[in-house]
């Protein structure tokens, strides 16, 4: 799915009612449905509805909402700053019809103190979307204030108040606090971001047809991972092959007391379809790595840690978990470095030691993936202000040495050498555990050496990783699963992808 800027949105508002054609305010009337129709759909214990309008477009949706609603049977209120006020034309429109309907009363924001929120009321935010183009104050500011301190559940149109979708705002703005944020046809970037993320809740993205030609055409550096994208990139297996179809996958780490992180990237990389597998490990490690891996191969590279880093032609290798920082691992892994050329997947005291000097970065091979962190793109990087300048710094840095950057975060993101963006939204919190990037190391190592392209293994990696994390947590819950048990549901998120790409009879 594209991502597009809040200029591209409106642009594409526009052409669809110009090559529809259909007029404005019927577009409104589409986008409006399309929220009253979830709200009824997934409120069946709440019939209380307040609204909060704004003058222009969104607030038009939500004088449409607030009919539609007590149309369905909703007790409805709404609030505006002044009902006589200047309204955008289409947003005029709705509020005529809905003046229209004795059943609805009108207040003004400064009568709401005085209103009655009771636990079945829904606060519903109309006020700027997309067109915002300052920080709240003023009135405005003091209305959101005020609502953030209420309990009820708050839903948000396309976006909540006070948040810019192409931007992130200073630390002390002021924006409303949704527990959904009922979205038209793509995602904002600034929902993926985590300063901003957490005003949005659960973001649902609602189909209003917006033309299909615009979105086609219009281009984008920015992309969000759907399943759309992954059945074209997935590559079932075929019912002719064999171990050597699908290369060899090396992980080299542990070291000792960390070999557990070399036994989660090994048995990442067997059970995401590796042909072969090897995992090179100091001497301490054996015995655990063969009684919990026995499909890999062990190849001892020192007796507590790694040492040796010695391979072996056609290995597709990831080199980090558990890997430690000794002088001797660093020495090994710089001189290997120098010597290496071919693409290979860098994380964790991999990056760690390739951080320690500014050039060692310029021994990472081109099309190569590095899996860092925040903290740990910071030591390679440098220290940005907020998440949106660090992927700005992640982009220069991938094009400049022309390698992958997966971005682990919330919404986890790919960044290619040629500058595009894209966010992964599977997953949830229960992956902030140790572990779970030695997971995500084995799986890109895995799909590498079956032959997926550099940027196609990173996006169906992070994808693959969430989603098997998504089946975890309704099992064992964030709090309580393990990396490991991640593993185990790679074969049902597999299962799952077989069987959309079957065609049946």
């Amino acid at each position: 799915m594209k991502i597009f800027t809040a200029e591209q949105i409106r642009n594409w508002d526009e052409f669809t009612i110009s090559y529809e054609p259909i007029a404005s305010v019927l577009l409104m009337e589409r986008a409006s449905n399309a929220v009253a129709n979830w709200i009824n759909e997934n409120s069946k214990n709440h019939r209380k509805i307040v609204l909060f309008c704004g003058k222009g477009n969104n607030g038009g949706d939500g004088f449409a909402v607030a009919r539609m609603l007590y149309l369905k049977g909703f007790d409805v209120d709404v609030f505006v700053n002044d009902p006589k006020g200047k309204f955008s034309q289409d947003a005029y429109i709705n509020f005529k019809r809905l003046a229209d309907i004795s059943g609805v009363s009108v207040r003004n924001f400064n009568q709401v103190e005085q209103y009655s929120f009771d636990d079945k009321t829904i606060i519903i935010d109309a006020l700027f979307g997309t067109g915002l183009s300052r920080p709240l104050n003023g009135e405005y500011k003091e209305l959101i204030e005020y609502l953030n301190t209420k309990k009820n559940i708050k839903i948000s149109i396309d976006v909540p108040s006070g948040l810019f979708i192409d931007q992130i705002l200073d630390e002390n703005s002021v924006i409303l606090k949704a527990n959904y944020t009922l979205s038209f046809q793509c995602w904002k970037r600034s929902f993926l971001h985590p300063e901003a993320g957490i005003y949005t809740g659960k973001v649902i993205i609602l189909d209003i047809n917006l033309s299909k030609k615009y979105q086609d055409s219009t281009e984008t550096k920015y992309f969000v991972i759907d399943d759309d994208l992954i059945e074209s990139l997935f590559k079932p297996r075929n019912d002719f092959s064999h171990k050597g179809t699908y290369g060899k996958a090396v992980i080299i780490g542990g070291s000792y007391g960390k070999i557990g992180a070399a036994v989660l990237a090994t048995k990442s990389a067997l059970k995401t379809g590796a042909g072969l597998t090897f995992t090179i490990a100091p001497k301490c490690g054996y015995e655990i790595l063969q009684t919990s891996c026995p499909e890999a191969m062990f190849i001892e590279a020192g007796e507590k840690i790694v040492e040796k880093f010695t391979i072996e032609e056609k290995m597709t290798i990831g080199i980090g978990p558990g890997l430690g920082t000794d002088e001797n691992t660093a020495k090994g892994l710089l001189s290997f470095l120098r010597n290496y050329s071919n693409p290979l997947v860098l994380d964790a005291d991999a990056l760690n030691i390739i951080s320690k000097d500014e050039e060692n970065k310029n021994l990472i091979p081109e099309k190569s993936i590095i899996t860092p962190h925040p903290k740990e793109f910071e030591r390679l990087f440098g220290k940005t202000k907020d998440s949106f300048k660090r992927l700005e710094l992640a982009r220069e840095k991938a094009k400049e040495l022309k390698i992958y950057i997966v971005l682990k975060d919330h919404h986890t993101k790919v960044i290619t050498p040629e500058g595009e963006v894209f966010y992964n939204i599977t997953g949830n919190a229960g992956l902030a555990k140790g572990g779970s990037g030695d997971v995500l190391t084995g799986i890109l190592t895995s799909l590498l050496a079956q032959g997926y392209s550099a940027k196609n293994a990173c996006i169906l990696g992070v994808w693959l990783h969430g989603k098997a994390a998504d089946l975890t947590a309704e099992k064992h819950s964030k709090e309580s699963m393990l990396p490991m048990q991640v593993i185990d549901e790679f074969g049902n998120v597999f299962i799952d992808l077989n069987k959309r790409l079957t065609k049946s009879l």
